[in-house]
């Protein structure tokens, strides 16, 4: 590895770094100052974007930002808490089983805003300690990314593995990574299930109860979305959204029987990634037309725009790093091919180590997956440590984590004093440890 090599690579990686303390656009607008170093500075020949993948996700999320927008997540949200309501008792499963659901659905971890403080208020007044149900329930809104045929994780896997001789459709993809990660979920949820004080034995808590205001501000007012009207219209939204998704499961089933009814031109049928974004962006437009869905009310709400925000992410980081790798792939390949030959899952490691630095799971896909490929790593394995891209609850940075921070009003949800110790780092290693062993063994058995 020559000093110009590493010396470009710390580039990348500071751009990374600093992308990530300013959160949010920075991560991608930053990853363009690094790109402009790499091509200007040094010289290097610049990469691909990676548009096809964003083409797909600023379909699938002006989709939901429109779903949103009709109130039909609204209704999503209701059915979620009666659910909960209902059986408060097992609230530690249920929780993370609600929030990984919706993700999967909408195929954004951003939806659990609006659920978050109701898994908080029933553990409160069933007097079981928040952070059991909500520090679970935070990981599973972003583990559900792997396992929704819309999610930019899912999409890129599945159109990068076909560019390099592995044709794996989305359902396929998800079929491995749904049981894969409820079986890691369900693992967190026991581990946490008995995690920590109960509140009546928690000498802090009843400190705080002893203060009338703290008192008041725990138990005196009650977070619910029961009392919410809920129009026509909203539910229209969702059956809209529901067979647009039904249709995309239908086409990629029948792709994998061999049956193909979409149109074909030079004898090339028309692919799955147009499908994709023709079902979503039509659906979007019947939700304007038939469910009163405000275009104006769905750019202003946070699915649409957490959307646009991780379309930026993926723009600007996969470039810059699809420009470092494909200017150094020879020296790469032969400093990694004796470990990925006689170790190629530890390129679940990689997988890991970028997710924690740049915070969204489709970017990794993006900038990591092809040069997995190109050392060589069969498909089914990559398949099988998909979970594995989930990294970034590791420093509780990421907007979903801070929000249930704020949301528990016990306070036992926490970010602790030394950073790493707190409270979704335990339920985030087991799930991601579990979920990705479960999904290696089932890729390797039907792959």
């Amino acid at each position: 590895m020559s000093i110009l090599m590493i010396v470009e690579l710390m580039v990348v990686l500071l751009a990374l770094y600093v992308g990530s303390r300013y959160g949010s656009l920075a991560l991608g607008a930053i990853s363009g100052i690094g790109l402009a170093i790499l091509v200007f500075g040094f010289g290097m020949k610049p990469g691909n974007p990676p548009t096809d993948v964003i083409y797909i996700i600023i379909a699938a999320v002006t989709c939901a930002g429109m779903l949103q927008a009709s109130g039909g997540m609204d209704w999503m949200i209701q059915i979620a808490e009666k659910l909960l309501r209902n059986h408060p008792k097992w609230i530690t499963f249920l929780a993370p089983l609600c929030t990984f659901f919706l993700t999967v659905f909408v195929g954004t971890g951003h939806v659990v805003y609006t659920l978050m403080p109701i898994i908080c208020d029933i553990a409160l007044k069933k007097g079981i300690r928040p952070e059991r149900p909500c520090g679970v329930a935070s990981i599973a809104s972003q583990v559900g990314i792997t396992c929704s045929p819309i999610a930019a994780a899912v999409v890129a896997f599945s159109a990068i593995s076909a560019e390099n001789g592995f044709e794996v459709n989305n359902i396929q993809i998800v079929l491995i990574s749904i049981p894969a990660c409820l079986c890691g979920l369900m693992a967190a949820a026991a581990a946490s299930y008995n995690r920590g004080l109960d509140l009546d034995k928690d000498p802090q808590f009843q400190a705080k109860l002893k203060d009338p205001e703290q008192y008041n501000y725990i138990y005196g007012n009650s977070a619910t979305t029961l009392d919410k009207r809920i129009a026509p219209e909203a539910k229209r939204a969702v059956y809209v959204f529901m067979l647009a998704l039904g249709a995309i499961v239908m086409l990629s089933v029948l792709q994998i029987f061999g049956i193909n009814i979409l149109p074909s031109w030079d004898g090339k049928p028309l692919k799955m990634n147009l499908v994709i974004q023709i079902v979503m962006i039509s659906a979007a437009a019947l939700m304007i037309i038939f469910c009163r869905a405000q275009p104006k009310k769905a750019v202003a709400g946070p699915v649409w725009q957490s959307g646009m925000v991780a379309v930026v992410a993926i723009y600007g980081i996969a470039w810059m790093a699809d420009t470092y790798f494909s200017n150094y792939m020879p020296e790469i390949q032969a400093m990694l091919e004796d470990i990925v030959k006689s170790h190629p899952w530890t390129i679940a490691i990689v997988f890991f180590l970028v997710s924690v630095l740049i915070n969204s799971q489709g970017a990794v896909v993006v900038s990591i997956l092809p040069l997995a490929y190109s050392l060589g790593i069969e498909g089914p394995i990559l398949l099988g440590v998909l979970p594995s891209v989930y990294g970034y609850f590791f420093i509780p940075n990421y907007p979903s984590d801070i929000a249930t921070v704020n949301f528990d009003r016990s306070g036992t949800t926490i970010i602790g004093k030394y950073l790493l110790n707190h409270s979704f780092m335990m339920p985030g290693l087991i799930c991601v440890f579990v979920s990705t062993i479960v999904a290696y063994a089932l890729s390797m058995i039907f792959f």
